[in-house]
């Protein structure tokens, strides 16, 4: 994983970023994906972090910062009714905003923020999020098994993005 957001801003291409907690089921799906990515081995120009549940610093040290990647990949486990496990692109307009208590690309100042990446300084931001069978209200460690197996699409989904870029 990448140290340090200076470092990634200095020659990443594009960045994906995995959101979620480990600590509360299939929330843990981006940090899944952003592990399974690093030990895949990514493409060069292309930078993987599990940002867990620290997201806003790491974007508001890329909109400070003077480079920039061209694309920003937001992996997360997203609600938005669909089956368990599907893997989906979702327009960041589209986020659904009833998730208030923990950290995710639906609250309001980490939305805010990939937006401002958007519209201020032209960077691609997309959201690759993964419908969760379950996300539980107290620790629970440990994916589902339909998010567990949505890992490793993801993944081919993301590098099959990166490549384009």
């Amino acid at each position: 994983m990448c140290p340090s957001p200076a470092l990634f801003c200095l020659k990443a291409r594009s960045l994906v970023l995995g959101c979620g907690n480990t600590l509360y089921g299939d929330d843990g799906f981006g940090p899944a994906v952003a592990a399974r990515l690093e030990a895949q081995g990514v493409p060069d120009g292309v930078a993987v972090m599990d940002v867990g549940t620290g997201g806003r610093k790491v974007l508001l040290n890329l909109l400070l910062s003077e480079r920039v990647p061209l694309l920003v990949i937001v992996v997360d486990a997203v609600d938005c009714g669909r089956a368990p496990g599907e893997v989906f692109w979702l327009d960041l307009g589209d986020v659904p905003v009833d998730k208030t208590d923990d950290f995710s690309l639906h609250q309001a100042p980490t939305s805010n923020l990939l937006a401002k990446l958007r519209d201020e300084r032209g960077v691609a931001v997309e959201v690759l999020a993964c419908q969760p069978a379950r996300i539980p209200g107290e620790v629970e460690c440990g994916l589902s098994a339909q998010v567990s197996s949505a890992v490793g699409r993801a993944c081919a989904v993301i590098l099959e993005r990166v490549a384009l870029r």
